[in-house]
């Protein structure tokens, strides 16, 4: 039987996965047994792990399922959910909305489509600031909401994303039951993840064009950060084509490559996370003059 629905390759996001979740076991497990200081080093992993696999193994996983049994996809879907901390159905129906939207601006009524659109909260037609969309996209999520969009259509998927998160919560308790004072240790480097994801995901689309298609997204090609999250890094690419493999971007970049130059695709040479650090992304009037 066929267990892979694309390319043998998927286990290593598929193995990643579950090394992220022992990892998580670990973090509670061993937290009586070493240092202080040394929690903290393995909190700030922690936190850096959320965003990596939310926009790396989990991400992919949405776009292109690992497994060709469908029990198998929903069964990694609860891992995941576990493992990342909130549901990947329900995570599943906003990233769609994002691809709806693709950083949309504003609409007469102040609405977009995109739902983590760098332009919803901002002003004046600008991108929200970077500190604001950080730390505050965490808070901004309508379970409610979403849980109603999903039902209204796919009542089974609906009915998962619930059974994720009731099984998120449940080894949230477990945790408690088993180490309050770890659980409670570990909470704020999992809301820095998730602060981390956000900045992530800012600096996928600040100077994208959102009325170009192939300049939706923002770049970077650096081979490391790729390797490491599993393509990421061709966001330009994937919102061009969502449905192209991770392990196709790469050479989809080159097929593609001198028309995005010609329609003035960002590329940036960070990561996304530094983007801030990024000398593509300095106003035009701070980078030094030729000659």
């Amino acid at each position: 039987m066929k267990i892979f629905a694309h390319t043998k390759w998927d286990i290593v996001p598929v193995l990643a996965a579950i090394a992220h979740l022992a990892f998580n076991i670990y973090l509670i497990a061993g937290f009586e047994t070493r240092p202080l200081w040394v929690s903290a080093l393995l909190g700030a992993v922690y936190a850096l792990s959320i965003s990596w696999n939310i926009n790396s193994i989990s991400h992919n996983f949405i776009h292109t399922p690992y497994f060709k049994p469908k029990w198998m996809n929903y069964a990694f879907s609860l891992l995941e959910s576990v493992t990342i901390g909130f549901s990947q159905v329900y995570y599943h129906w906003v990233h769609m909305r994002h691809h709806s939207g693709n950083s949309d601006r504003p609409n007469e009524n102040g609405e977009t489509i995109d739902l983590l659109s760098i332009y919803k909260y901002g002003k004046n037609g600008e991108p929200e600031n970077v500190l604001s969309y950080t730390f505050l996209s965490f808070f901004r999520d309508d379970i409610g909401d979403i849980h109603q969009a999903i039902a209204s259509k796919r009542p089974f998927e609906a009915k998962w994303g619930r059974i994720e998160l009731i099984c998120f919560i449940a080894f949230v308790s477990l945790a408690l039951l088993y180490d309050w004072k770890a659980a409670f240790f570990v909470l704020p480097f999992y809301y820095l993840g998730n602060c981390l994801s956000s900045l992530n995901g800012y600096y996928e689309h600040l100077n994208g064009d959102p009325d170009e298609p192939i300049a939706w997204g923002v770049s970077s090609h650096n081979s490391f950060y790729n390797w490491l999250w599993f393509g990421n890094g061709y966001h330009a690419e994937h919102h061009y084509r969502p449905k192209t493999h991770w392990t196709k971007l790469k050479d989809f970049h080159e097929q593609i490559r001198l028309e995005q130059e010609a329609a003035g695709t960002h590329v940036i040479s960070t990561c996304h996370a530094l983007g801030f650090m990024a000398k593509e992304n300095r106003p035009h009037e701070e980078l030094p003059h030729a000659g």
